[in-house]
């Protein structure tokens, strides 16, 4: 009898255009599960440049995967996927961006109910997420508050994630294999 095999979280994360998304796709075809690809983005069908990138990366998705518009409730979609799928979810940076408007507290509770289910959901989950805080400090409030909140998600989602990769320029590093985790407490 074999064991059944133990669920996987990744993270792939890296700049705007590195190719972050085509490599959690290649990751999410080789797990072998149903796919379920998790759009955290809106799509506004007056902006005909966003519905274009949308456009590109459904193209790009073998037509098996079921797509999930989830803009905000990620934890709950998360929670009730079953153990034979592959959750692909694009990207954190949406989901941030899509819960600015709660207050401090209510970010905190809605990331720690976050990072309770991943890590103890049961299916396998490919998280793709934006580096964004290699710049310059924003100038303006609603820019520092996303910065900070997905810095620190990611972070997050990293300490639990194995392997974490970073896509850059085209190329994949394997940052479990070449780097050290640092204690997570800021």
């Amino acid at each position: 009898m074999t064991k059944p095999s133990k669920k996987r979280v990744i993270l792939v994360a890296g700049p705007a255009r590195s190719g972050k998304s085509e490599w959690a796709e290649s990751l999410a075809l080789a797990s072998g599960k149903s796919v379920i690809y998790v759009a955290t983005a809106t799509k506004n069908l007056d902006d005909s440049e966003w519905m274009e990138r949308i456009t590109q990366h459904a193209q790009r998705r073998p037509a098996s995967w079921q797509t999930w518009e989830v803009p905000v409730d990620l934890a709950a979609t998360i929670e009730s996927a079953k153990s034979s799928v592959c959750l692909l979810v694009d990207s954190l940076g949406t989901w941030v961006a899509n819960l600015l408007e709660y207050d401090r507290t209510q970010w905190q509770e809605i990331l720690k109910e976050l990072l309770e289910i991943i890590e103890n959901c049961d299916c396998d989950v490919i998280f793709v997420a934006e580096e964004t805080g290699w710049g310059v400090v924003p100038a303006y409030p609603a820019g520092r508050l996303f910065r900070d909140r997905l810095g620190s998600l990611v972070r997050e989602v990293g300490a639990i994630a194995n392997p974490t990769y970073l896509v850059t320029a085209g190329h994949v590093l394997n940052l479990s294999q070449l780097g050290s985790p640092l204690n997570n407490k800021e």
